[in-house]
């Protein structure tokens, strides 16, 4: 009896605590009922607009409820690390572009690393690594060893940079887990634009500062890839374009003299710009991606397409044409800040952007050199600008505009503050919960909850009589223990979250039976009803500890080993091991302790 006062404090605190750390989410609950209770929008926004702080902080602070419950999105991202080793190889040719092609046919229906597959293909073709990658002198188990360590650090700097940018973006205890050795795990409770996100995260965010070619020089690169198309036969091909004839300005002199498939499709203007209606914008992308027509175009330049559309006199939508070099005059390492804004107009979305030291020296040097010529703006294989150089710019300052939304800057904005991504990412596996269904979800883990509870109680209070309120009542405190951790720690509640919760339930009812059956056989043999429940505490202790501990080592293996659903399982399942470990031995034991001392307590009260 002399722990008694401890024991007491200690059930108090654990108690305070625990109403304490779920009081916000109660507030947030309540707040919501009421400003849904408002008849007109008006005084909803007004109660919002007064409450601001304290809606705020309530909901800061409350229970987080996860993906399942809430609703949002489940992505698979993988990261292109085939475009990650060509990044790093030099000398590149033919046949080294052929064997990659057959290594990124082989990743895509094989969950082998790409740096075995990458190997057992140079293999075949008597082919040393060193050829293409790093330094001639190296081994194959050197170039090896160098590449795998370049695929790590890529799917970790993946995640990071990924990681920044949903922080950035405002979501809510996001869960970002890499699996495997080219794969990352993201879940987002609670999104609603689901396309905005999905562009956010798989933009590379590779920005760089081209020169343009001449126009002349486009219009005879053209040239030439229309004679092969005609040699090709390829017309049939080609998506149909209506007819703009008598709309647009005459074409200019080249495209008069030519006919063929690709002329078919392009626009080119009297002042020698060149557009690709938007009906065949994809066709035409592709088309200067394919290798033979990239063998065509001179070896320092690339044809690129616009990010945004301009809009002719026909009224529909074009792509403009460009022809750029290879070679970025500048990449977007150097940006140092960015911010979304508005043109000096006050009409036009745009981003500005702010340079370190090197890249505004860099950066002075190339427009000082470059007076009277284009500069575009390249992000992600795509032009958004391609502005005319008027002066030398020494302070390091430029924008990105082209850019349709607010939103659409923003997002710019965040992924270029968050640094762009080593390699390309591509989602291959997505999953949406809607909100409806997460409260659907609410609701039968919450019935589950209430029955489960009512089930084990009833049965207590049936085979046990007074000694099942004491069961229950540390059920109740046991339930409040979990939920609390999980709203102090800002972890979520999932629905398998929900499951480990029931089976905590029957875990610290167990406990109570095997402390119960001890109390009764000690009566049986004739003790009082105190030196029996001391006696039936005692004895039951260690088996009540064994089994906790582990279910703990059980859990912490899930928590360690599994991914997602199974780690929300586990975290619900260790904390309610803990708690109903403190009810068993502590809580009940006290409650008992208080009934004998009333003499509440006889040998019938266990049944």
């Amino acid at each position: 009896m002399k722990n008694k006062p401890f024991n007491l404090f200690l059930i108090v605190l654990v108690t305070v605590v625990s109403l304490w750390s779920l009081w916000p989410t109660w507030r947030d609950y309540s707040l919501s009922k009421q400003i849904d209770s408002f008849a007109s929008g008006e005084d909803s926004l007004k109660f919002s607009v007064s409450h601001r702080e304290e809606i705020e902080n309530a909901r800061k602070k409350s229970l987080k409820l996860g993906l399942d419950l809430r609703g949002g999105m489940h992505l698979v991202m993988e990261v292109d690390q085939i475009d990650l080793f060509e990044q790093k190889a030099w000398n590149k040719d033919a046949r080294f572009h052929a064997i990659m092609e057959r290594v990124r046919k082989l990743s895509a229906n094989s969950n082998a690393q790409v740096i075995d597959l990458l190997s057992a293909e140079f293999g075949k073709e008597n082919i040393r690594l060193s050829r293409y990658f790093y330094d001639i002198r190296n081994s194959d188990r050197e170039i090896i060893g160098k590449l795998q360590k370049e695929s790590e650090d890529a799917l970790t700097r993946a995640r990071e940079i990924i990681r920044n940018r949903i922080d950035q973006y405002g979501v809510a205890e996001p869960v970002i887990t890499t699996q495997g050795s080219r794969r990352i795990i993201i879940e987002l409770a609670g999104i609603s634009d689901e396309n905005r996100v999905r562009n956010l995260l798989k933009g590379t965010a590779k920005l760089e500062f081209k020169l343009l070619r001449e126009p002349e020089v486009l219009l005879r690169v053209l040239d030439k890839l229309n004679s092969s198309l005609t040699a090709q036969s390829v017309v049939s091909a080609l998506p149909a374009v209506a007819d703009t004839s008598g709309v647009l300005p005459p074409a200019s002199a080249a495209a008069s003299k030519s006919a063929g498939p690709l002329y078919d499709v392009l626009t080119i203007m009297q002042n020698g710009n060149v557009y690709v209606p938007a009906e065949s914008r994809e066709f035409v992308v592709k088309l200067f991606q394919r290798s033979d027509i990239k063998a065509l175009i001179p070896q320092d330049s690339e044809l690129l397409l616009a990010a945004k559309p301009d809009q002719l006199q026909d009224g529909r939508n074009y792509y403009p044409v460009f022809l750029l070099r290879k070679t970025a005059e500048l990449t977007g390492g150097v940006i140092t800040e960015a911010k979304a804004s508005f043109s000096a107009e006050g009409a036009q979305p745009e981003v500005l952007m702010e340079m370190n030291s090197e890249g505004t020296a860099k950066w002075a040097r190339i427009t000082g050199a470059n007076i009277g010529k284009r500069v575009a703006i390249v992000l992600d294989g795509a032009v958004y600008s391609a502005p005319v150089v008027q002066s030398k710019i020494p302070n390091g300052n430029s924008v990105i505009n082209g850019i349709e939304s607010v939103e659409e800057a923003k997002d710019l904005e965040i992924v270029l503050k968050a640094g762009a991504l080593p390699a390309p990412v591509r989602i291959i596996e997505e999953r949406t919960v809607g909100p409806s269904l997460g409260a659907d979800y609410i609701r039968a883990g919450m019935l589950s909850l209430l029955w489960g509870f009512l089930a084990v109680s009833v049965f207590m209070l049936l085979y046990y009589h007074t000694a099942g309120i004491a069961a229950d009542m540390a059920l109740v405190l046991n339930i409040l223990v979990v939920l609390s951790v999980l709203a102090g720690f800002n972890a979520s509640l999932s629905l398998p979250g929900i499951a480990g919760i029931v089976l905590t339930m029957g875990m610290a009812v167990d406990a109570n039976v095997l402390i119960y059956e001890r109390i009764r056989e000690e009566l049986a043999d004739g003790k009082s009803i105190v030196s029996a429940v001391a006696a039936g505490y005692d004895k039951a202790f260690s088996s009540i500890l064994d089994s906790h501990v582990t279910t703990l080592a059980s859990a912490y293996l899930l928590y360690t080993f599994g991914i997602g659903p199974i780690q929300g399982f586990a975290v619900t399942l260790m904390i309610g091991t803990a708690a109903s470990l403190f009810t068993a031995i502590v809580v009940t034991k006290e409650i008992f302790n208080f009934m004998l001392s009333k003499n509440m307590l006889s040998e019938k009260s266990f049944g």
